[in-house]
């Protein structure tokens, strides 16, 4: 017996921060930040993604598929060649703006360790 369309739940149904959270866990790979890192540079063929980001071709294969099933990356044939682009330029400036954040966490943490180590008078 068929689904009945009517009850299958609709995309307006889920809550947008639970669409974000499923966006982010896309994003929750360090193969697939490395992979949107260098296609925020431009576009690359997958030979170029294995000698850059080092990981095994079925791996690469895999979260590329992931990315490419979130919508955050394209890909065209070139000949033989498979080339991969982000899909949209707000990729790239949220991997800025996270590094941004990192930048600011990692330098907060530092000062803070610099204000607990004991000085010369404790």
């Amino acid at each position: 017996m068929p689904a009945d369309p009517s009850r299958q739940p609709s995309v307006t149904a889920v809550p947008l921060y639970q669409v974000k959270a499923e966006f982010f866990k896309t994003l929750g790979h360090p193969v697939r930040i490395r992979v949107l890192e260098l296609l925020s540079q431009r576009e690359h063929a997958v030979a170029e993604l294995l000698a850059d980001v080092g990981v095994e071709a079925s791996n690469l294969s895999q979260q590329l598929a992931v990315l490419r099933r979130a919508g955050v990356v394209t890909s065209r044939r070139d000949g033989a060649a498979v080339i991969y682009r982000i899909t949209s330029p707000e990729v790239a400036e949220l991997l800025a703006v996270a590094r941004s954040i990192l930048t600011r966490v990692i330098t907060d943490r530092a000062e803070l360790l610099g204000d607990l180590r004991p000085g010369p008078a404790d």
